[in-house]
């Protein structure tokens, strides 16, 4: 019996040291790692896939949304692909839900979604974050020659569409229409989106419509090109006010020629943002900033020259990602 526990004591300290040697070598793997990185974790982001939620495919944001998947997939590596939506507080609620990953936004909405106001009331989206910056999206209030409709007086009893409740469109039309000593029960509201009230003037279905996208937007020019078309003016007076009570609005003008416009028209505009959630890696946040503002040049949509590294960070209003913001300092 001696023997026999003498020989399994001493197995069983020749298996303590085998293991004790593996676990060393473990060990000294992980510090080799480490001093390899410079003295700092290893900082290898695990993700697949990335979705890009956009807007209606009648809006700027479809319109951009494919070229930038492409721009970030080919510059983070991680396959990204852009997604039909129903816009800004859709979005916004997308990254809250963890359905997307970077989503368009109006600054106004991204405003709200922070910040639990107006159709984020007791549903704030706190970890709501910004990449940056894009483009002016301009307040059309687009109707026909045929309707008649020349200001916003004329929209009393009418068919205006003023996209779905809860939208960033809604909330302009909203905003707009307080300016104007207007609100929604003095119209008949259809809550269409921006194909689907194109269409309406079209047939004559509906007589007005809210959109609110970076012009030339898609659903205008459609319009224009069977119709001729109106863009009801924000007159000097009202945009001012707008402005003073809601100071994320500015004073905007759709150009002559736009849609077939024979004169400029005085209106105003959000702006056009890209937004991710905090929780997102620094290193893909940078790749994403990296990827849009450093590729500006090759958007080949009307909207690509206003997008710009230097103006990225303008009328934000809610915290920046770290990572955009160290793309950004470092240019």
């Amino acid at each position: 019996m001696k023997k026999s526990n003498l020989f399994f004591m001493t197995v069983l300290g020749m298996l303590l040291l085998v293991l004790a040697a593996c676990s060393g070598g473990e060990e000294t793997t992980d510090t080799e790692s480490t001093a390899d990185n410079g003295g700092s974790e290893e900082t290898t982001t695990e993700i697949d896939f990335l979705s890009l939620v956009t807007g209606g495919t009648q809006g700027t944001y479809y319109a951009l949304g494919g070229t930038f998947a492409d721009l970030i997939t080919e510059e983070t590596g991680i396959k990204t692909t852009a997604e039909v939506s129903q816009a800004s507080a859709a979005n916004a609620n997308a990254l809250k839900a963890g359905d997307a990953e970077i989503a368009f936004l109006q600054t106004d909405i991204a405003y709200y979604a922070k910040n639990g106001e107006l159709m984020f009331d007791g549903q704030a989206v706190e970890d709501l974050v910004a990449i940056g910056g894009l483009y002016p999206e301009t307040i059309h209030l687009v109707t026909t020659a045929d309707s008649g409709i020349t200001s916003f007086d004329d929209l009393k009893g009418k068919k205006v569409s003023v996209g779905a409740p809860g939208s960033g469109t809604y909330a302009n039309a909203e905003q707009l229409l307080e300016v104007h000593g207007l609100t929604m029960d003095d119209i008949e509201a259809q809550n269409l989106d921006f194909g689907e009230s194109t269409d309406g003037l079209t047939t004559g279905q509906i007589d007005a419509a809210f959109i609110t996208a970076g012009y030339p937007t898609a659903a205008v020019e459609a319009l224009g090109a069977t119709t001729e078309v109106v863009i009801v003016p924000v007159e000097a007076d009202k945009a001012e006010a707008l402005i003073e009570k809601y100071p994320y609005y500015a004073v905007d003008t759709i150009p002559s020629g736009t849609y077939g416009l024979e004169s400029e028209v005085p209106t105003v505009s959000v702006l056009a943002m890209i937004a991710v959630k905090s929780d997102l890696p620094e290193d893909v946040a940078y790749g994403i900033a990296k990827a849009i503002y450093g590729n500006a040049g090759e958007i080949g949509h009307a909207k690509g020259e206003f997008i710009k590294t230097e103006t990225a960070l303008d009328g934000i209003g809610i915290d920046v990602h770290p990572g955009a913001q160290k793309y950004f300092d470092e240019q």
